[in-house]
């Protein structure tokens, strides 16, 4: 049976999407059949693995608002056992469009009941707001996951998160649990970081991932030759950190 990961921060640039597609390429490369869903309307998960926005492809957006099947939309990516679903500036509209439909909060997740256990892992890339699109993805998913920046503001807006999650458990999906923390976007070389760790590591406990991932020039590069890390450079330092952290994550399931 698949398992639904909700990638998750509202807080923009702490990389969640980075995490999102080099994570989901990881559990492909280690043999798991994976889906990308790109459910931002930046669109940035599906250029990440290759996708051209410019290109007529059919979106999540179509599958949400028009009739179109899910199936008819997935894409095979450059990676073997990583397939995505991608998103335009479209997507954006989908706000507005579910706010009239009968449960409007489980589009998503009805969905993705026709093809859950088609994939070991579906990882969806949520946007950075707490909007009605991220409310689907946390009615739809199994858990969340949430990367931190390592940055003095990191636990700014966390406790609106958390409220989003507790109130989505209570009245929408009770089996949503937090799957982890991770640290992203780390400089060993700031005290200031350092203590921003602790605050972190104090506050979520033993749902922080040991594995942190670092500031790393080659993790940043990836994403315009449209290829996760493990393809673009397996070698790096911040591919090791997310061949780690996806190991880590391996162990805990």
């Amino acid at each position: 049976m698949g398992k639904i990961i909700a990638f998750l921060n509202q807080k923009g640039g702490v990389g969640k999407t980075t995490t999102c597609v080099n994570m989901a390429g990881y559990l492909a490369s280690f043999g798991k059949k994976v889906l990308l869903i790109d459910m931002d309307p930046q669109g940035n998960a599906s250029s990440h693995v290759g996708i051209d926005k410019e290109e007529n492809h059919k979106t999540i957006y179509d599958v949400i608002v028009d009739d179109n099947t899910i199936e008819e939309i997935i894409l095979p990516t450059k990676l073997e056992n990583l397939s995505v679903i991608p998103s335009n500036v479209d997507l954006a509209g989908a706000e507005i469009e579910l706010v009239q439909m009968n449960n409007r909060e489980k589009v998503l997740r009805n969905i993705l009941k026709k093809i859950k256990d088609n994939y070991d892992f579906i990882c969806i890339d949520c946007p950075p707001s707490l909007g009605l699109i991220t409310v689907n993805s946390l009615t739809a998913c199994d858990s969340v996951l949430i990367p931190i920046q390592c940055h003095y503001f990191a636990l700014e807006g966390l406790t609106q998160l958390m409220y989003t999650i507790k109130l989505v458990k209570k009245h929408l999906n009770e089996n949503i649990d937090v799957e982890g923390v991770v640290l992203t976007m780390k400089d060993n070389r700031s005290n200031l970081d350092q203590s921003v760790s602790e605050d972190i590591n104090n506050y979520f406990k033993e749902k922080v991932y040991k594995t942190i991932i670092p500031r790393n020039v080659r993790l940043a590069e990836a994403p315009s030759f449209g290829e996760p890390i493990v393809m673009y450079d397996a070698k790096c330092t911040g591919a090791i950190a997310y061949k780690a952290l996806t190991e880590e994550f391996l162990k805990r399931q």
